[in-house]
């Protein structure tokens, strides 16, 4: 049984299956991507004007489709998003997190390989950022958990090689 992170502003983060998950609610994939050089820069974009949270930053990805597996959505919007396509990717963690007049469930997947050039096919902003550097960034609040454990692996691999 696979458990996920559960948080709301204000409340102790608690552990759930997501099988429990009863409540209308998006499920969201997004992209942990490694920068090619290997120098440990992710890239992020920034939400477009008009939308949930605009001007906050947050990784590649979006809304799963009706029949879509998570790593089938990521996929595409990878390819959507940033014209790019993933040949590989392992599941780094879930978060799920109430919004007020929504609720996420947000997927997350480490990327390392992809064929392409990333671009901002949507002209949004993008940026390839070390991870120190993600405290320079806002981000939503379901993405917080997530760029947390990004730094504590980063943190681990980092000295793995020192």
């Amino acid at each position: 049984m696979k458990f996920i992170r559960f948080g709301t502003p204000g409340m102790t983060e608690t552990l759930i299956d997501p099988g429990e998950i009863r409540e209308p609610h998006l499920h969201v994939v997004a992209a942990i991507l490694w920068h090619r050089q290997g120098d440990g820069r992710m890239l992020i974009a920034r939400r477009q004007q008009g939308t949930h949270l605009a001007d906050y930053w947050e990784l590649p990805g979006g809304k799963l489709e009706a029949g879509e597996t998570p790593w089938q959505g990521l996929q595409r919007e990878l390819h959507e998003e940033i014209g790019i396509r993933a040949s590989d990717g392992r599941p780094f963690m879930k978060v799920y997190h109430r919004y007020p007049g929504r609720n996420v469930l947000l997927d997350t997947w480490s990327i390392e390989n992809y064929r392409g050039e990333v671009s901002a096919r949507e002209g949004q902003p993008l940026a390839w950022v070390a991870v120190a550097e993600l405290e320079n960034y806002r981000f939503p609040a379901a993405d917080l958990p997530i760029l947390a454990a990004i730094e504590r692996s980063a943190i681990a691999e980092t000295r793995r090689y020192d």
